[in-house]
């Protein structure tokens, strides 16, 4: 077994169902969690209630069977959290410990939502559809989301259909304003359009700025991107790592200015956040992988 105290990563394997830790070289492999069952795909870490979670798109993506679970840092008291049919397929997850609330996007459910940490108040952010009609159309798709808790605000991927150029990021204000229904708000912003398929995201609040993954048609997609904010507005996308896999999860390691990028290819690359850069594979064989986080085992 790993050391206790060392930072690793959690990554989510999709075949075989496992969550595993890893250690940042790649070179050190635990599985946390076993037999996950259906499909694992976001994952965050609490570390006021010492919880890591992760959301699960059920076994059948056309069926409302998803459903969110968490564990205490030692991989014990596996806990179901948000139960199969309150959230559709969801997807990409991120936790505001001090708050108390999980974020996650629902894809085939066409919804941003929230929670409570302990799975209670679920409640409906954005709503983009609700018929079959409607979600039989991936520009509806819900994907990754990510928090600018300063800012007061969330960023959401929809990622339109494979390779298609539709994918879009879109924000909104945090709270769903009173009287506004999640279907019909009118303080979203589209900060980008026409993207190749854009997946999951993570804020920066240091330098305002926005990373995200697409796994849509090189030369765009494929790639781990970011773009900086000044005064809220977006500045100019950068491609930091392409020839991607079909690239999902992200993890920023700002203190060595890198990001670690997983794919369904079964790779973990990593990537200089100072320079374009070469993928530098520092895992692979494994089965798809979706979700990955950066954890601090020993902070308490």
């Amino acid at each position: 077994m790993s050391d206790a105290t060392s930072d690793r990563l959690l990554v989510l394997e999709a075949i075989p169902p496992r969550l595993l830790s890893l250690s940042l070289d790649g070179k050190s492999l635990d599985v946390l969690v076993d037999k996950l069952n259906g499909t694992p795909d976001g994952i965050a870490i609490d570390y006021v209630g010492r919880h890591i979670y992760w959301t699960n798109m059920g076994k059948d993506w056309s069926e409302n069977d998803g459903f969110i679970e968490r564990v205490d840092f030692n991989g014990s008291n596996r806990t179901v959290v948000v139960p199969k049919g309150a959230t559709f397929t969801p997807k990409q997850m991120q936790v505001d410990a001090e708050a108390g609330l999980l974020y996650w996007c629902d894809r085939e459910g066409m919804r941003v939502m929230r929670s409570r940490t302990d799975g209670s108040d679920i409640t409906v952010l954005v709503q983009t559809g609700s018929s079959e009609a409607e979600r039989a159309d991936e520009r509806r798709h819900c994907v990754g989301i990510a928090i600018d808790r300063a800012g007061g605000r969330i960023f959401w991927t929809q990622k339109g259909p494979p390779k298609g150029g539709q994918g879009r990021i879109l924000s909104a204000p945090l709270a769903l304003p009173e009287g506004m229904s999640p279907s019909h708000r009118t303080d979203i912003s589209v900060v980008f359009d026409g993207l190749p398929e854009p997946i999951d995201l993570e804020w920066e609040t240091g330098s305002s700025t926005l990373y995200w993954t697409d796994r849509g048609a090189p030369p765009q997609g494929n790639t781990l991107n970011r773009c900086r904010f000044a005064g809220g507005a977006p500045g100019t996308p950068e491609i930091l790592l392409s020839d991607l896999q079909e690239g999902i999860g992200l993890a920023l390691d700002n203190a060595n200015d890198q990001a670690f990028v997983t794919d369904l290819g079964g790779n973990l690359r990593i990537a200089s956040l100072n320079r374009v850069s070469s993928p530098r594979l520092i895992r692979s064989g494994l089965g798809p992988l979706t979700g990955i986080v950066l954890w601090h085992p020993s902070t308490d």
